[in-house]
């Protein structure tokens, strides 16, 4: 009996980060490792794609690159010229991120296979009224939908009945092999946010509270890694808090300097926050990895996130603008720490891509 045949469109894909890519490479990857015929087909998003090129040939299934322009429309045309020409070859097509919801909709219009989405959390929960119309019509089209937590289900519950919720996953292989090695950081305790720096993720969030904190813990030290986006702003808010020596923004890192810190700090922090065009935390693959290394997290209520920790086990849940709640949080888990960090790792092993596939695979095959 001849495998089944996936197409995934994804808005993003390795080597670039982002949390939506890397779900996409690795239920790729896993499917692919049961039996699947798996293609891809995303964005390149280097500026000469030599980046791409070098990842894309060490996988066993193939990658269509959809070539980087200055014109975005001009890369919007190529993908769906990209779709409409390999969506004949699949007998079923997974989309994921905001301009794949759309462009398979559009082409399950001309072709009939089997579609599922599977939804994060911010392509479907914008705030403009055309945004929210096009994307309900959009989903109103797949046959099932995936939600990597309940809250992400919430938010389309009213659109759709056929929806799942499988959690993200970890690749615990790959973790194992990357040599991170524990290193001396400033900071005790050592807080650590991974992830973009911006008003979603919540790294301002925890400058804000710092002041509090610092009561209570003056040699304290916040240590946010990944792209700077929003740095300089976030800086200022430290500057006039007087809390600047207190924080370090240490941008994107190599594999090995990221598991160096997640080894070598205290508690991982991620108090992500809507923001005004609705983009929010979908899960935290961050936090599990975190959990993976035995650091247990705090994170926000009224997210994703309340599906990526175990509250009172792996971590605690709490408001993201809540000083007393972070530094209760914080008092919580070190009077118990080493019990956190068993637990960290029970969460997160819970959550190894070898387990995750499998509930993917019970979804396609219904």
């Amino acid at each position: 009996m001849r495998s089944k045949r996936i197409l995934i469109v994804t808005s993003e894909f390795p080597p670039q980060p982002g949390g939506i890519g890397t779900h996409a490479y690795h239920l790729a990857k896993h499917l692919e490792m049961n039996g699947y015929e798996v293609a891809v087909i995303a964005d390149q998003r280097s500026r000469s794609g030599e980046e791409e090129r070098i990842f894309d040939g060490d996988l066993r299934f193939k990658v269509y690159r959809v070539g980087l322009h200055q014109l975005r429309l001009f890369m919007y045309i190529k993908r769906i010229l990209s779709l409409f020409q390999y969506i004949k070859t699949a007998d079923l097509v997974i989309a994921s991120g905001k301009f794949s919801l759309w462009s398979v909709a559009f082409a399950s219009l001309f072709f009939k296979r089997q579609t599922i989405a599977v939804i994060h959390g911010s392509e479907v929960n914008f705030t403009k009224r055309w945004l929210k119309v096009s994307i309900n019509a959009s989903l109103k089209r797949f046959q099932k939908l995936i939600a990597v937590s309940h809250y992400t289900k919430g938010l389309v519950d009213d659109i759709h009945k056929a929806v799942t919720v499988i959690p993200n996953g970890i690749a615990i292989e790959e973790l194992d092999r990357i040599s991170g090695i524990e290193k001396s950081i400033a900071g005790a305790p050592a807080l650590l946010t991974v992830g973009n720096v911006t008003e979603r993720k919540g790294q301002v969030n925890v400058i804000q509270q710092l002041p509090t904190l610092l009561q209570a813990y003056p040699d304290l030290h916040y240590h946010c890694v990944g792209l700077p986006t929003q740095k300089d702003t976030f800086l200022n808010i430290a500057i006039a808090l007087g809390v600047q020596d207190h924080v370090s923004f240490h941008g994107r890192v190599s594999d090995e300097q990221l598991i160096s810190f997640l080894k070598s700090s205290t508690i991982f922090v991620m108090l992500s926050s809507p923001t005004q065009t609705g983009d929010v935390e979908g899960f935290g693959i961050a936090l599990l990895e975190a959990n993976y290394f035995g650091l247990p997290c705090i994170g926000s209520k009224g997210c994703g996130i309340e599906d990526a920790i175990d509250d009172y086990h792996s971590g605690r849940l709490i408001p993201y603008d809540d000083g007393d709640a972070l530094l209760s949080a914080m008092q919580v888990i070190l009077f118990d720490y080493d019990s956190y960090k068993k637990k960290a790792k029970a969460w997160a092993l819970e959550h190894s891509w070898q387990l995750i596939v499998k509930r993917y695979i019970t979804v396609l095959e219904l």
